[in-house]
């Protein structure tokens, strides 16, 4: 059974930093995209960025470009999104996803697998 298991959210300030971590079982995914949503209250689910395979490129939304980095360890499956200089505006549920497949996904539509979702609070 395929699993993704994200952590790391909390509670920070503006300006703070934060870094999650997505950790893959049952499968291996250093060939497949690896992307990082949010879905903030009332709001639709919003694509953040991607790494693709083995991590030779990742690609982010301009929200969250400069500040936001995905990276990868193929060795423990785990993917990571560092977030800096956070705003208030960044707070969400933030998820990772897998696909199947390598490539610059940004619609939720190209994921397979999900993890549960890390709640994320910038305060002002």
């Amino acid at each position: 059974q395929v699993r993704l298991v994200e952590s790391g959210g909390g509670l920070v300030q503006a300006g703070g930093s934060l870094r999650l971590s997505c950790a893959a079982s049952g499968r291996t995914f250093s060939r497949n995209a690896m992307g990082w949503f949010r879905q903030a209250p009332g709001k639709e689910r919003e694509y953040v960025g991607v790494m693709t395979w083995s991590g030779g490129s990742t690609y982010y939304a301009d929200s969250v470009k400069g500040r936001f980095t995905i990276s990868r360890d193929n060795a423990k499956n785990t993917a990571y999104l560092q977030m800096n200089s956070l705003k208030p505006e960044d707070t969400a549920v933030y998820y990772c996803a897998a696909s199947a497949y390598s490539g610059r996904y940004v619609s939720t539509n190209a994921y397979d697998y999900w993890g549960q979702g890390t709640q994320v609070t910038v305060s002002s």
